[in-house]
Formats: structure tokens, sequence, C-alpha cells
């Protein structure tokens, strides 16, 4: 299986970023990117790996990061004029990207909130997304994104909530080469990173809210939330708001807001 060339990748994407490097391995390109930010890395700093040997998702979870099977990267963004509290909906950015990106090689895909992209009649997991912001930066958040290119092979685990694990070729993608599909995912973001940016986080200004709405598989869904202080939330996901979150109704007839929390679907509305 052929590396990612990075000469390529970046006159593929001409000014679109700052910076972008292909590395062998590492432990995590998040972790890697938040030290290269408070040393003052520039706005848009890409890091990509062929491979990760600490690979982490949502909630200190292990992200199967094997050797030119996958795209791991991460983007270190400085989104000056966003709010902090409006870094939270870089998630839906980038999830928007990648469903785009799969949908340009053929790819049937969907988003689960709030970080998952799910392939296939089956909805399996094709990518998951890890947005954390940066303690003591200015707006400054590293956007890590793990997207499954060729089969894992066996022994994978499953996600959250018994989400099986599966790749864009497995899902009968028309392209496999790991550059060009960092090359299309990367363009798809840079298009919605900026008018997100512009729209000051807001997804409804930026055009983003109704395409995640109609890309949204949770949406309409019974849903069981589990929350980070480890309490439950069921009832039915009714919408997402401008800033990315998770509005619930629950069986008295009230709606809560869900800033974060990992959704299992109970099952089809």
């Amino acid at each position: 299986m052929a590396s990612i060339d990075g000469d390529l990748l970046r006159d593929r994407l001409g000014d679109r970023y700052a910076a972008v490097e292909v590395v062998p391995s590492t432990g995590s390109t998040n972790a890697d990117l938040r030290e290269s930010l408070t040393k003052g890395a520039a706005d848009r700093t890409v890091l990509i790996a062929e491979e990760q040997t600490a690979g982490v998702g949502r909630r200190a979870r292990t992200w199967v990061s094997p050797k030119g099977s996958g795209l791991y990267l991460s983007v270190g963004l400085r989104p000056h004029g966003v709010s902090f509290t409006a870094l939270g909906s870089l998630s839906i950015v980038a999830g928007l990207a990648v469903r785009a990106a799969a949908e340009r090689l053929g790819v049937d895909a969907v988003l689960k909130w709030p970080n998952d992209v799910l392939a296939g009649p089956a909805h399996a997991k094709c990518a998951g997304i890890l947005a954390e912001a940066i303690a003591g930066q200015d707006a400054a958040v590293v956007l890590g994104i793990g997207l499954n290119v060729l089969p894992l092979g066996e022994n994978v685990p499953a996600g959250a909530g018994g989400l099986p694990a599966t790749s864009l070729a497995e899902q009968g993608a028309t392209a496999t080469d790991r550059g060009e599909v960092a090359a299309l995912l990367l363009a798809e973001l840079d298009d919605r990173e900026r008018r997100w940016r512009l729209a000051g986080g807001d997804l409804t200004e930026a055009g983003l809210l109704g395409e995640y709405r109609r890309h949204c598989a949770t949406l309409g869904q019974d849903v069981e939330v589990q929350l980070p202080d480890g309490t439950a939330l069921t009832g039915r996901a009714a919408d997402v708001d401008p800033a990315g979150q998770l509005q619930v109704d629950v069986a008295d007839g009230r709606r809560h807001t869900v800033f974060a929390g990992d959704v299992v679907h109970v099952r089809p509305a």
C-alpha cells in the first residue's frame, strides 16, 4: 500500500493550509498538534500520520490506527473572532466535510451526533472526530479526524453502543488512495470551516445547520444519551441547535439540550 505523498498533497491543496506535514508514525496527531499550538504553530496547520500508536477518540477511547489503513489527521485552528463556547460546533463542521468527501467517492454516508460518520446500509462507523480546545490559548483548537479508508482486519473493537467498524473500501469507494482521500477531505473541510469562521461559529449563518439536519441519522431516533457525569437521558432526538447541541424530547414533554454525550440509537422512529 502506497504511503501518502506529502509534496503531492501540498500541491493539490495549494494555499488552503499554512502547513501540511506527513509523518511515518506518532502516538497521536492531536497530542502533537496541541503541543505545537502552545509553541506558536500557525493557524490551519495539518499533521497526518501513516499510523498512530496511541490514537484517542472521545472520552479517552482508543482509536485503532494501523499503518496504511486509514487517514489519521489533525488540523490546528486559531479561529479568531469565534467565541470559546462556539468551538464545540467544529465537530459538526468536520463531520459534514467527511460525509461530503465520502459522497464524492461514491459512498453513502450519514452523521451520528456528535462526532461519528456512518456508512453503508448497516450504518457502520467509518470515521470519528475529536475537537479539543487548547487551554491557555485564545480560541485555539485541534480538530482530529480518523477515517477508515481500507479494511482494518479482524478483531477491531466496536464503538460506543456496539457500532461495528467499516471502511470506504468496504463500502465500494471509487478511489482508495489515501493521498487522494486526504486532498478531498481537507478541501471540503477548508470550505466549511471558512464559512463557519466568517459566521462567528454560528452554524445557521454559515449555511451548515440545514446541511447537517439533512444528513444526521440521529434526528428522529429514540436515543439514550450517556452524559459526562455518568447519568443517562432517554428520549427522541428532535433537533440540533445553531451551536451544534442536540435537542432531546423526553417522555414528560420537556426538551433537554445536550452539549456533550455519547448517543446510542435505540431504534428507528
